[in-house]
């Protein structure tokens, strides 16, 4: 696993929009495949590093050239665990679609949606605001004298 350097703000908000199409594709279609996809991308970027995710290519170059820069940056860890919990989702509509239970196939990749036109729309990144309060509500470290 990568640690990943802090990121621009604005690279995971174009990932959520591109994520979000990507979704209405699937439930458009039920296309089980492309959630699939969807779902290697969310565990790369999840659980290897950020910059597996082919979004934050496209982000960095050929969207970023054409912004303002920012000082602004967030750190890697919420949006990672972010990815996880879309990967999580994705995995069970992959399998819901992929074994005949579109009903849980819709489900579960609806609820990916919902959090991913939160982080497009309102920069509300529902994955990264649950890792901070698991965060704050996890037992402090044992620490041996």
């Amino acid at each position: 696993m990568v640690k990943d350097a802090p990121v621009d703000p604005r690279g995971p908000r174009f990932t959520a929009c591109m994520t979000s199409a990507v979704l209405v594709v699937v439930l458009l279609t039920g296309w089980w495949p492309l959630l699939a996809v969807q779902a290697l991308v969310f565990a790369a970027s999840g659980f290897v590093s950020l910059g597996l995710n082919p979004w934050s290519h496209v982000y960095r170059l050929a969207v970023r050239p054409r912004l303002g820069p920012t000082s602004e940056r967030e750190d890697a860890a919420p949006l990672r665990f972010a990815q996880g919990v879309g990967f999580a989702f994705a995995l069970v509509g992959t399998v819901g679609y992929a074994t005949g239970l579109s009903g849980v196939g819709v489900v579960a990749t609806s609820f990916a949606l919902v959090a991913a036109l939160l982080n497009a729309a309102f920069a509300f990144c529902l994955g990264c605001e649950t890792y901070l309060l698991l965060r704050r509500f996890a037992p402090a470290p044992v620490r041996p004298n």
